[in-house]
């Protein structure tokens, strides 16, 4: 009689930060989300040199919250990644080209509204109070190409004081950097944060600054809830995504709603909290598109 044998079980690897090796308390729900679908997940930090990232189907890369503090390390993890055959969603090549946010350039140049943004080179820090004049922005955000979680970022008033001189000569020390206008949309009415699980729009959330702060993330005081949006603005978030020349496991689209149109801001597929616990069967959603790619 003949024996048959069952297959293994798939296994993938969810990967996190040394600070988080447990994952995000917003990702820690996949793993027996996972398991219902027969698929076996570990959280495992990107950084364990020790990590035997062979033995997985594929890796999803979720809360690697300082890839930006280790960038060149970083995109080694995922040349190492490539060589071993391993998947890796979303994908390497669009890691590589969201990890530096001039990726904004390329979006505006494809009919994606944008927020406008210049590019200071690394050392040109002298140039940022003439293009600011130029362009008439009175108050301007500056942050470095390579961020995250507002890392070095900074709202500036013109003419510029001893203090905000002495932020952009560092954040322009530190390399390439960014200066876009205020938008005054974001303290007044919050920023939106629309996720994406593989192309498809799951929920979205309304993210508020604090009273005195512009940015939005928690670690600012900043406060997050679900909230409905119009079809309108939905369909635009999604036609920032068609414009990838390949397909998401995940997605967040954030931006500002300036009369009927939604504004980009940020367009995060590296490792953003999809906030799936905000969404009734979040976690089952993003676990049946792993599954759907890996089975």
């Amino acid at each position: 009689m003949a024996s048959f044998t069952s297959p293994p079980t798939p296994r993938v690897a969810l990967a996190t930060y040394e600070r988080a090796p447990d994952l995000a308390p917003d990702d820690q729900p996949l793993i027996p989300a996972l398991a219902a679908l027969g698929i076996r997940a570990d959280a495992v930090v990107w950084s364990d040199r020790k990590a035997d990232w062979a033995a997985f189907s594929a890796v999803i890369v979720r809360s690697c919250w300082d890839y930006h503090l280790h960038a060149a390390r970083f995109l080694e993890w995922l040349e190492t990644l490539e060589r071993l055959g391993v998947a890796v969603w979303n994908p390497p090549s669009l890691i590589r080209w969201n990890a530096d946010k001039r990726y904004l350039l390329d979006l505006s140049a494809r009919g994606v509204a944008t927020i406008p943004t210049t590019v200071i080179p690394r050392g040109e820090g002298a140039t940022v109070p003439s293009l600011a004049a130029a362009e008439g922005w009175s108050r301007f955000v500056l942050k470095p190409a390579i961020s995250a979680s507002g890392y070095e970022t900074y709202s500036l008033i013109a003419p510029l004081d001893a203090e905000a001189r002495a932020c952009v000569e560092h954040v322009t020390s530190i390399g390439d950097a960014l200066v876009q206008p205020f938008a005054p949309e974001v303290p007044q009415n919050g920023e939106l944060s629309l996720t994406f699980i593989d192309g498809a729009f799951s929920h979205a959330a309304l993210k508020q600054v604090r009273s005195g702060e512009f940015r939005v993330q928690e670690k600012y005081g900043g406060t997050t809830k679900i909230t409905a949006v119009p079809g309108v603005i939905v369909s635009q978030a999604a036609q920032a995504l068609g414009a990838l020349p390949v397909a998401t496991l995940y997605a967040r689209v954030d931006g500002i709603v300036r009369g009927d149109a939604l504004l980009l801001m940020e367009l995060e597929l590296i490792e953003p909290n999809l906030l799936l616990g905000l969404k009734p069967g979040g976690h089952e959603a993003l676990a049946r598109a792993i599954a759907g790619r890996l089975l």
